[in-house]
């Protein structure tokens, strides 16, 4: 950056008769209402279906958002074809062995005569992908990208109050389109909005924070007006309300007959509670609209009192204070959900990443949906906002850049429109790894995207994430030819170059970077340089959680001894607790995540919690190698390792066990007996042992200055007798954007998890007022059903994750598994 760049933060009443499904969906405006029930649907590439009288009887119905790459194939065939897995999928390992195609949807609906005179739109948040729209037979519009939102105005083509319309949707994920798995369908939340023909515009709201102190802050609101007023003289009242819901400012703006239809207001806060990682405080800002003695619109809008500053010798801060950007990348699906965002999943991934220990994350590498950054706003977690994963150059066949340069300035305008708002946003992306970044073609298109950027939001920087490797795209470059598209951002964004950092702030020395993405077992090496040059700001691993898709990148892979790979696709050894896999079928997901498919830690995760300080000392054990074999491992992965010290079968063998600490010394205890220790420096905190194993108690502890700074203890478990059922929340609300996520586990007679238990089916029984939304295990080459009532346990564990449909009363689930004492967990679901 050239400059230290300061940025400082910033009912109408229900139409629809057919609306019987209760939501408790939050929309991104105050005035719509939920359009995700009772859809009509059917995969299949049909003709005709966009016309009124098509006969839709036979089609499936379902409730929106909906995912069908992730439900279950008509026809299975053992070993290629189970679940919604196909061996021979399109999409390869890059989308998981999961199926695309062409979908149809279809929706009849009535309006009442409230609606007359009105203008009604409809939003879609995200539908994957080439979307076209038909109101009673009159296509609205097509939109390609499948991660940008988009709207159409349907009043041309409604017909009068009280009759039936049809809205259909033809959805197109055809060939080889992502590099991860990108789910199909209407996968997001859709709208409708019913507004008097003069109103606030579906976007029409922007609220900024222009200076902050603690004594007041000043908060100005854009408002843009749809329609001109006409004659009368328009009253716009806009209230700010503080986050205990007590008015906090007023101001009221009279526009004269025939102005813009567009205006800013400032009004001055006292006292402002800042929005924070640790204390997310939310103000309210309400803009109503009136005309003579009629209020004819009223839109509420969130937003987050905050300051925040990026600069080369301060690094980044918000509020005042400096803060380390602990961060993960994420991609967009749910795990046994695939893409379907529904509310309570994408705000429990957030929830899980803070327990973790993260405060920012990196939407990789598409705009996320509107709920997942509800929760940020809500949580406290800083966001980076992705646009786009390539440009004009292709990274597979039929990806974006075949739409690109007819689209990418209404999409960059409906990201940046749709989150400016939200106060969790520190940074706006324009790309990642774009392979034109380091060529004239490149410079060229990212000072268009970084222009357009801060028209639409100028109290962000803008940012794009460069790899290293660079130069394999772009054959004779070197990376100094990327410094232009540096250059046109104001962050820096390195792709596995943190070896680049000191010797570019020589050459550029007010220039921010930050590790974009980094290798997993490269934490220590990169946090380091965070905490010791200023110019760094945070780190952001590849990746905080699983996801689907990219199969294999971070799974160990197991090799005959010699040097034939295992071509049966997986092995399990060491009492079945030991994972060695090949990058292809049946691996379906990354296994790049501190976090599995199922939300629970991995050694990335507890090798992290080292790194930052969160724990002082963790031992883990490699699994044991089946004789004749060796262990194969890639830049994104750990050696195979359990926090387990439960190895049947395996006595006598040398176990490798791996002690992680920022200690200067770890020592390790075997039943009593000291049987490892080892001395560490700042720059290597991990110590390796070899410990014949024999079951007991195995505990490390560590030491710095001789005085013990922790201890980590793993001890032998039973056997198992029996299922555990735990969920994150027994309360629920009765409407399906609600979801209980319920952990599944094998014990033994004392209640601990039972990890040798990999090969074991538990059996699901759901009654009352729910349903089995998705069942999983964190088993990346568990190529099964999502969506059956049973499901095997990975190193013990496995997810039921449990939706309402409906109505106050009771859920409850039971597991059965042979041999095992089965469990039951009642849950409560309550009514608005």
């Amino acid at each position: 950056m050239q400059s230290p760049y300061k940025l400082l933060g910033h009912f109408i009443g229900l139409i629809l008769w057919c609306l019987l499904f209760s939501s408790g969906t939050f929309a991104q405006d105050s005035r719509a209402v939920s359009f995700d029930a009772d859809w009509l649907f059917k995969k299949e590439n049909l003709t005709g279906a966009d016309k009124t009288t098509y006969r839709d009887e036979s089609w499936r119905t379902l409730h929106l958002p909906h995912d069908w790459s992730i439900e279950d194939l008509p026809v299975q065939t053992p070993d290629s074809i189970v679940g919604p897995f196909s061996k021979g999928a399109i999409a390869g390992r890059d989308g998981g062995f999961l199926v695309g195609g062409t979908g149809w949807y279809r929706k009849h609906f009535v309006l009442d005569k409230r609606s007359a005179g009105k203008q009604t739109y409809i939003t879609f948040d995200g539908v994957y992908m080439n979307a076209d729209v038909w109101l009673n037979g009159n296509l609205l519009g097509n939109h390609p990208s499948g991660y940008t939102s988009f709207s159409y105005d349907l009043t041309p083509y409604l017909l009068p109050p009280g009759k039936a319309n049809v809205i259909a949707v033809r959805v197109k994920n055809e060939g080889v389109n992502s590099r991860w798995y990108s789910g199909s369908g209407i996968y997001r939340h859709v709208w409708l909005t019913t507004l008097n023909p003069l109103h606030i515009d579906l976007m029409g709201t922007y609220v900024t924070t222009p200076e902050v102190s603690e004594q007041q802050a000043t908060v100005s609101i854009a408002t843009t007006l749809r329609n001109k007023p006409g004659k009368a003289p328009v009253t716009v009242l806009t209230r700010v309300y503080s986050p205990a819901g007590k008015l906090a400012g007023t101001d009221k703006t009279v526009i004269t007959a025939d102005s813009l239809t567009s205006l800013t207001q400032r009004l001055t806060v006292a006292n402002p509670v800042l929005w924070s990682v640790d204390k997310p405080a939310l103000y309210r800002v309400t803009v109503q609209i009136i005309q003579g003695s009629q209020r004819v619109d009223e839109k509420t809008t969130t937003f987050g009192i905050r300051t925040i500053r990026f600069d080369a010798q301060n690094g980044f801060s918000l509020n005042g204070k400096s803060i380390k950007l602990k961060g993960g990348c994420i991609h967009h699906d749910n795990g046994p959900l695939g893409a379907a965002a529904i509310d309570r999943a994408e705000e429990r991934k957030i929830e899980l990443l803070k327990q973790q220990g993260y405060n920012a994350v990196r939407m990789s590498h598409n705009p996320p949906s509107p709920g997942l950054l509800d929760a940020c706003d809500q949580l406290g977690m800083l966001v980076i906002d992705e646009a786009f994963d390539m440009w004009v150059k292709p990274k597979t066949p039929q990806d974006y850049h075949l739409y690109f340069k007819d689209w990418w300035q209404r999409d960059l305008e409906s990201m940046v429109q749709r989150d400016r708002n939200h106060p969790s946003i520190i940074m706006w992306s324009i790309g990642n790894e774009i392979t034109e970044s380091a060529d004239s073609t490149g410079y060229a298109i990212g000072k268009q995207l970084s222009d357009a950027v801060r028209r639409l939001d100028a109290t962000r920087p803008v940012t794009m994430a460069i790899p290293l490797f660079i130069t394999y795209f772009n054959k004779g470059k070197k990376w100094e030819d990327t410094a232009p598209s540096f250059a046109n951002v104001d962050v820096g964004g390195y792709n596995y170059a943190d070896s680049k950092y000191e010797s570019d702030h020589e050459k550029y020395p007010s220039r921010v970077m930050y590790a974009s993405e980094y290798f997993p077992p490269k934490g220590l090496e990169n946090w380091l340089k965070v905490e010791t040059l200023p110019y760094v700001i945070g780190t952001f691993s590849w990746t905080a959680m699983d996801y689907l898709g990219e199969a294999g990148l971070g799974a160990p892979r197991l090799v005959k001894q010699n040097g034939q790979k295992n071509t049966g696709g997986s092995m399990l050894g060491g009492g079945g607790s030991s994972l060695f896999l090949n990058p292809a079928w049946p691996i379906f997901n990354a296994y790049t995540g501190e976090l599995d498919l199922i939300g629970n830690k991995k050694v990335n995760s507890y090798y992290l919690d080292v790194v930052w300080k969160r724990s002082a000392v963790e031992v883990l054990v490699h699994t044991p190698v089946p004789n004749g074999y060796k262990e194969e491992n890639f830049f994104y992965n750990f050696p195979d390792q359990l926090k387990s010290w439960s190895f049947p079968g395996a006595e006598g063998k040398k176990m490798p066990v791996y002690v992680y600490s920022r200690a200067q010394k770890v020592t390790l205890e075997l039943n009593g007996k000291v049987v490892g220790e080892q001395t560490l420096s700042p720059k290597s905190i991990t110590a390796s042992f070899e410990v014949p194993y024999q079951p007991g108690t195995l505990i490390a502890r560590s030491y710095t200055e001789g005085k013990e700074t922790g201890a980590d203890t793993l001890k032998t478990v039973g056997k198992p007798v029996g299922i555990r059922l735990k969920a994150d929340r027994q309360t629920l609300q009765a409407n399906r954007n609600d979801l209980s996520y319920i952990s599944v586990d094998v014990i033994d007679a004392k209640g601990n998890v039972v990890p040798y238990v990999d090969d074991l089916t538990i059996n699901f029984h759901v009654t009352g007022k729910g349903m089995i939304a998705g069942v999983g295990n964190g088993n990346p080459a568990d190529v099964s059903s999502f969506q059956k009532p049973q499901k095997k346990v990975f190193h013990g564990r496995g997810l039921v994750i449990v939706q309402p449909t409906g109505g106050a009363g009771t859920i409850t689930l039971k597991a059965e598994a042979n041999g095992l004492k089965a469990a039951q967990i009642d849950l409560t679901t309550r009514s608005n």
